[in-house]
């Protein structure tokens, strides 16, 4: 740890140690559970990509103009 990096750390509430066990998690996970996390973000944005694709059209459809009357 860099003393910029200790010196953060020391306001901080885990004192540092959440970038330390990040590190570590990441040395210690295998390659096949780093591909299953990192699809699993690329089909959370997508999920979340159709859901704000979804709402663009909504709004962007045009309003209906006058008001039908039957007329007899």
């Amino acid at each position: 740890m860099t003393e910029e990096q200790k010196q953060e750390a020391q306001g901080c509430f885990c004192a540092g140690l959440g970038p330390q066990a990040s590190e570590m998690l990441r040395q210690a996970m295998p390659q096949n559970a780093r591909k299953h996390f990192r699809q699993a973000r690329i089909e959370l944005l997508k999920g979340i990509r159709s859901l704000i694709d979804r709402r663009i059209e909504e709004l962007s459809r045009p309003e209906p103009k006058g008001t039908a009357v039957p007329v007899e």
